[in-house]
């Protein structure tokens, strides 16, 4: 019904520019059993021509809102209906590679993709989207995103508000460029269309707005821009609590008038609405405060050859949605707990290593990349590091580049353990985080622990989560690995093609491996990453596949220091 609400509001924005909109909640889908299917649609954004998007199941824009519990078994299908090939990351969620939906867990048109994993993480705020290399910018801003909500029982006993929809509101905000064929732009330096939970916000002097409770009041706040940073604030410098960051609640809640947010964090705040009926505020962005360097901050000159970066939005303070403030609904929170959280981050000095991940680019002077880490670029066929499993490790991050970068790293959640080798993180930033945001120049150190999760095959990732930087190559990838695990090193080569026959292939699969090969680890997976067969062995022995059934497969064999694969057909 929702996304009925959805489609006819967005409608009405191209026949009534002086409209509102209403805030549009996602429905949700509560586990264990989720389906999804990512499917093309548009939406009338603009008067003239229609925006082709991507979106999930019933929506033509986004997808609903997922709800996890912690310690539930999940099994989740997606249907690729998009016609090209796609991926699904839970950002944040901690699980198996082979389900964390990188670009290495395609999932081709056509297919279904059934991730099954047991939720371990703390009650916060995630989300999902594509991770297809070079494709992530492209799929991600035309829709293809949502959130999902993981709920424990300690946030359940606590009194916040949390009823959905009602005191507790997901609300992503995006910023996306638009050509001239009303078209969204995956590189979008120019941004300046703000979608509010997937509304046109900015037009006309108007805004989505929503109608909040004259209570305390939950955002779960999404930054799912490409590009863009936001200052968040409220009109008049309103005072809120922050509560949460990526990866679960705060040891406290601390008032605030403002809350920074880069691509891909998020972070929830309380808003203490209590007496307000009747009146109205914005959620607003203070870019005026931003430095130079942070997309949505003040133009940077340009050198000359440069794409611009000159939004209408940058440096300037705007508004994002007005909220109207109506009656008290029954039971309202109207008080916050002193204490939420019991997060103790890692003892520094337990580090078994600390890796140094430098930000870099071809010269000082650029400002639209290529970006890099340690000076490489993106390599599909490279694990950059290799991470014994229950390592506790220490990541420093050092930009020395002109342009400020969100980091996010897949698999665990760390703790900030100090800006610039000695400045404590700010007061938001002390809890469990997927994304740190790194300014030019700057350093940050976190320490986190890799553990529960082996894979000698598919890798995790770590990049810039500004879409164009990534797609663009300022991505790495780790494996992490099982004990006395020998004959990988770092800088090795992903994988080379492996010869299979007879392909297709009835009963008995023939492969070739290199000369002096003695031993060697096999996976064979379906199009969903589900592995059907796992061994060792030291002889170039014939694979017996008649339990297959019909259908196209991938072999993937590890020997030394070097992965073979190849696609069959099983008849």
């Amino acid at each position: 019904m929702k996304s009925i609400v959805l489609s006819i509001g967005l409608l009405l924005l191209a026949f009534f520019p002086v409209a509102q909109t209403l805030l549009v909640v996602p429905d949700t889908l509560v586990g264990p059993n989720i389906s999804l299917e990512m499917h093309k649609d548009s939406v009338q954004f603009f008067p003239g021509q229609i925006s082709y998007t991507y979106a999930y199941n019933q929506y033509s824009y986004l997808g609903p809102t997922l709800i996890f519990e912690q310690g539930e078994p999940m099994n989740i299908t997606v249907t690729n209906s998009i016609e090209d090939t796609t991926t699904v990351h839970w950002h944040g969620i901690h699980l198996p590679s082979q389900w964390d939906g990188g670009p290495h867990t395609e999932i081709m048109p056509g297919d279904i993709w059934n991730p099954q994993f047991t939720v371990m993480d703390k009650a916060s705020t995630y989300w999902y989207h594509p991770h297809l290399h070079m494709k992530t910018a492209l799929q991600a801003i035309k829709g293809a995103a949502g959130f999902i909500i993981v709920r424990d029982p300690n946030e359940a006993s606590l009194n916040l508000p949390r009823e959905y929809g009602v005191d507790d509101y997901p609300i992503v905000i995006q910023c996306q460029e638009y050509d001239s064929n009303n078209q969204a732009m995956p590189l979008g330096m120019q941004d300046s269309t703000i979608l509010v939970n997937g509304a046109r916000a900015n037009y006309g002097g108007n805004s989505v707005y929503g109608n909040f409770p004259a209570q305390m009041v939950r955002m779960r706040l999404l930054n799912a821009s490409g590009e863009r940073s936001f200052n968040f604030g409220f009109s008049g410098n309103m005072n809120f609590s922050q509560i949460a960051s990526d990866g679960g609640l705060l040891n406290e809640p601390f008032d605030t008038t403002r809350l920074r947010l880069a691509p891909g964090e998020r972070a929830e705040i309380v808003l203490d609405l209590t007496g307000l009926q009747g009146q109205n505020l914005y959620l607003m962005s203070y870019a005026s405060e931003l430095p130079m360097g942070v997309q949505g901050g003040p133009t940077m000159p340009m050198p000359p050859g440069s794409t611009p970066m000159d939004s209408p939005l940058n440096g300037i303070d705007f508004n994002i949605m007005q909220i109207n403030v109506v009656a008290q609904t029954a039971n309202a929170v109207t008080t916050l707990p002193s204490i939420l959280e019991n997060n103790v981050p890692y003892d520094e000095f337990t580090a078994d290593i600390t890796r140094t991940v430098r930000f870099t680019a071809d010269s000082a002077m650029v400002m639209d990349g290529p970006f890099y880490f340690n000076d490489s670029t993106f390599n599909m066929d490279r694990i950059d590091f290799v991470i014994p499993i229950n390592n506790t490790e220490i990541w420093k991050l050092v930009n020395e580049t002109m342009v400020a970068h969100p980091f996010h790293i897949h698999d665990v959640q760390f703790y900030i353990l100090d800006r610039n080798d000695g400045t404590l993180p700010h007061r938001g930033e002390r809890g469990r985080k997927d994304v740190v945001f790194i300014p030019t120049g700057d350093s940050v150190r976190f320490i986190t622990k890799f553990e529960d999760f082996t894979d000698t095959i598919i890798p995790f990732m770590y990049h810039c989560h500004i879409l164009m930087h990534e797609d663009d190559g300022m991505m790495g990838q780790f494996i992490v690995v099982p004990p006395g695990f020998v004959g990988v090193n770092e800088n090795m080569k992903l994988s080379e093609k492996l010869v299979v026959y007879p392909n297709p292939v009835e009963n008995g699969l023939n492969f070739n491996m290199p000369e002096g090969i003695e031993e060697y680890d096999l996976r064979i997976t379906d199009a969903s990453g589900r592995v059907l067969l796992s061994k060792n062995g030291n002889t170039m022995e014939q694979l017996d596949v008649t339990m297959l059934k019909s259908g196209s497969y991938y072999l993937i064999v590890r020997a030394n220091d070097k992965f073979y694969t190849a696609n069959f057909t099983k008849l």
